[in-house]
């Protein structure tokens, strides 16, 4: 028996077609004709998107639960989404990473970018961590998480269910084992350091894979120097910088539990003799440093901006982060400020920095600009996907 025809829902006769046709994945609900027979399909369905002329434009997954109505799929409207299309996007990320790195530590599969819209995976050695965070994903996590273990050799996969993103999708935050299981915390090196991460009770998937590359450019400018890590997680810049030879660091967390696996990598790492932690509130600890000085400050912040709508409290938090931690760089030394809030994009996030330090009375030059890695590549029709920002001050 041949399979029955998938639904069809249809752009609006005032959208703008050609941003999809382009390569924009997503269709928001206002842009979508909600006709009862659209509104009836269950969260995750795949359904044929046709332009207001009725042309078919590819496969779309809907979710009209969720301001982002719809995702594109696959461009071919008749294309089956089973096993071997899971294996094929797999593969063609893995590629991709095996080409870059020497270790199986890195981001996977980066959403839209790689091709599975909503889906984030991590890798971590043996294991691997997937956040199915649309409709869809979740709905279709079973085929996802076999085509991971056959495509690259993960003998543990794990869900992970926090985040902001499963919560517009109207999904679930509960985590799972899906394969195997682990014992505790994975030591993952990077840049010349030990970090520990917690795949089970760690923020997102238990590690930021999309700084190294700015861990690394910082480190360089951190031999030999003090370094002050505020946000640190689990050590971030903090570890990379002793690695590369750095006198001492402090870091600076919220967590307890982070500081605590920080001090473990730092023992992985052999430099618990100079690193130092400190648990406190960021902005309190930034305020109770006054009169001390650090050859290296790091900022690396949670998302102050995580919508338009928290964009302009968010800049005054990015300004007032670099008010703050300018008076503890030494004069020659480096402010390095991190912004992973996609609604505050590099010129606006640049310049709340700037006049932070302006109004603590520095004045500094940029000598560093970066973005996410490499394994988190970036889908140019959408902005959302080029999230990350560190910019380094010499002061």
């Amino acid at each position: 028996m041949s399979s029955p025809p998938r639904p069809i829902v249809r752009l609006k006769p005032k959208s703008k077609p050609q941003a999809i046709r382009h390569g924009f994945p997503w269709v928001y609900a206002s842009e979508l004709v909600a006709d009862r027979r659209t509104s009836a399909l269950a969260p995750g369905t795949l359904a044929v998107l046709e332009d207001p002329e009725r042309r078919a434009m590819g496969l779309v997954t809907v979710n009209t639960r969720s301001k982002i109505a719809c995702r594109m799929i696959d461009r071919d409207p008749a294309a089956t989404i089973d096993a071997a299309w899971f294996r094929d996007r797999i593969g063609r990320a893995l590629a991709h990473r095996e080409r870059i790195y020497d270790a199986p530590f890195y981001r996977l599969v980066h959403a839209e970018a790689d091709g599975l819209p909503g889906v984030v995976i991590d890798r971590f050695g043996a294991a691997a961590v997937i956040q199915p965070n649309a409709a869809w994903a979740e709905a279709a996590l079973d085929p996802l998480a076999q085509a991971v273990a056959e495509v690259a050799g993960v003998t543990t996969i794990l869900k992970g269910a926090g985040g902001r993103a499963r919560a517009l999708e109207g999904l679930d935050d509960v985590d799972a084992v899906l394969r195997g299981g682990v014992a505790g915390p994975v030591p993952v090196p990077m840049n010349g350091a030990t970090y520990m991460a917690d795949l089970t009770g760690g923020q997102k998937t238990g590690l930021f894979y999309d700084q190294r590359d700015n861990h690394a450019a910082v480190a360089r400018l951190a031999r030999g120097g003090r370094v002050l890590d505020v946000f640190s997680h689990v050590g971030g810049f903090g570890l990379a910088a002793l690695a590369a030879g750095a006198a001492r660091v402090l870091a600076v967390d919220g967590s307890a539990a982070a500081l605590d696996l920080a001090r473990r990598g730092a023992e992985a790492t052999g430099v618990a003799d100079r690193f130092d932690t400190r648990h406190e509130d960021a902005f309190a600890a930034l305020a109770s440093l006054a009169g001390e000085v650090f050859d290296v400050v790091v900022c690396d912040p949670p998302a102050f901006a995580p919508s338009k709508s928290a964009r302009e409290p968010g800049l005054r938090a990015y300004e007032r982060i670099a008010r703050l931690a300018a008076p503890l760089v030494a004069e020659g030394g480096y402010l390095c400020l991190c912004s992973c809030s996609h609604a505050a994009d590099l010129a606006a996030f640049r310049g709340a920095s700037a006049r932070g330090i302006g109004k603590a009375g520095r004045r500094g030059q940029i000598v560093h600009t970066g973005f996410a890695g490499p394994d988190h590549p970036l889908l140019p029709q959408l902005a959302e996907s080029g999230y990350l920002k560190a910019v380094v001050f010499r002061l």
